[in-house]
């Protein structure tokens, strides 16, 4: 193997094994600082220097041991002090583990241990997306809406408020779990949706992150089953999982959830989604806490995966999901997506009124644009040209650009724009 496939290789394992390889450093060492640090220059490392005999047999072992080493310089380099330089000694220490406590697996353990109370909920979800799912700050800037110098400052902040506090990064508790679980499931989604639909790179959609995502939630149901939110969550990716076969073309063009051939959506995935949410449609109606925003999304998955075609979509029944989605989180997001669902019920004119009401806050999402320029599109105006203009030049993904050029080619009024809450 030559030299630059073998590069590209190790590359690609990093990718693969990114969570993986912080989760374990950061049991090990107990702070994942130097665990994210290893992780990334360990992968950096083994890219521009990796083995010469080729891809070793195993990947991820072999990345696992550069960054542990990686972790140990950065240690001795940060500071020669007892305690961390003590710390580095644990890579080499037989003894038996500490107990897990009630979350064993160490990649959700380290969700749960970044998404401490003392740390603003954005911090919280920023940092553990920056360790966990190895996402850069544009891509978590993006995530957030926000200016990457932005996001960059936030997580710059939170790190030095865990060092300066002495945040200990130690296994939750029963207790803490709670405390700390709405900042998991807004991380494990961002994850999963990060993935779906990439925000950079060639690859449209990313499904070590998804598959990740997915498997966190599957952690999450069996750590808290009765809980509706988590089982929520979990329902929902699957619904948006199962479309993924469908979600991007032979020729690398991304595929709207109206035109997606149903034929390919992975069916065992979607009644697995159908029977959570029947689930939770059954404990609310005996007395149990009211649908949260998860349990919400879900069921406007539901409505969508079990139409045989777009047009057969109960748009009125989304439309109403989404006003008591607004109840409980009254966001420019679900505005947009209820807006793009009011268009379907009651006319392009009246969803494009109302996406044109959140111009001032959603100018730099390309999802925006994207929407309104398809209900203009609808509408036969012409400033749908420009409006197409801003969103690619907003979108990161290639299959979504190519989509996006090719309708504004087109200007032909023939199909419902993109519902963003569905995909």
């Amino acid at each position: 193997m030559s030299a630059g496939a073998t590069e590209q290789a190790i590359v690609r394992a990093h990718r693969q094994e990114w969570a993986r390889l912080v989760a374990g450093l950061a049991r090990r060492f107990g702070d994942p600082h130097p665990a994210g640090g290893g992780a990334a220059v360990g992968g950096a490392a083994a890219a521009r220097g990796g083995p010469r005999d080729g891809v070793p047999p195993n990947p991820g072992g072999w990345l696992a041991t550069t960054a542990s080493r990686k972790a140990i310089d950065w240690l001795r380099r940060e500071a020669q002090r007892d305690a961390r330089h003590q710390a580095a000694l644990i890579v080499y220490d037989d003894s038996a583990p500490e107990p897990t406590g009630p979350v064993e697996d160490d990649r959700l353990r380290l969700v749960f241990t970044c998404c401490h109370p003392a740390l603003a909920m954005d911090a919280r979800v920023a940092l553990t997306l920056r360790l966990l799912g190895g996402l850069t700050v544009a891509e978590i800037a993006r995530a957030f809406l926000v200016r990457e110098t932005t996001m960059a400052q936030r997580i710059t902040r939170a790190k030095t408020k865990i060092r300066a506090a002495g945040i200990p990064y130690r296994v939750p508790s029963a207790g803490d779990i709670r405390e700390r679980l709405a900042g998991v499931l807004a991380v494990v989604y961002l994850v999963f949706n990060e993935g779906y639909l990439a925000g950079e790179g060639d690859d449209p959609v990313r499904a070590d992150l998804t598959d990740e995502a997915i498997r966190l939630g599957r952690l999450l149901r069996d750590l808290l089953p009765g809980d509706g939110e988590v089982t929520g969550l979990l329902a929902l990716m699957l619904f948006t999982d199962a479309r993924r076969p469908a979600r991007v073309s032979a020729t690398g063009e991304l595929v709207t959830l109206a035109d997606q051939d149903r034929g390919l959506w992975d069916r065992h995935l979607i009644a697995e989604g159908a029977a959570l949410v029947r689930e939770r449609i059954a404990a609310v109606a005996a007395g149990g806490p009211p649908a949260g925003r998860y349990q919400l999304l879900a069921a406007i998955n539901a409505v969508h995966t079990e139409a045989r075609s777009a047009r057969d979509t109960r748009w009125t029944t989304i439309v109403a999901l989404y006003d008591r989605m607004l109840r409980l989180d009254p966001s420019p997001i679900v505005r947009l997506n209820r807006a793009v669902a009011v268009a379907e019920v009651d006319g392009p004119a009246a969803g494009l009124a109302e996406i044109d009401r959140l111009a001032g806050v959603l100018d730099g999402y390309h999802a925006f644009h994207a929407a309104r320029a398809e209900l203009l599109r609808r509408l036969g105006d012409r400033a749908a040209a420009a409006a197409y203009d801003r969103a690619v030049a907003l979108t990161g993904n290639a299959a979504e650009r190519a989509y996006l050029i090719r309708r504004r080619d087109q200007g032909r009024p023939d199909g419902p724009p993109t519902d963003h809450g569905a995909r």
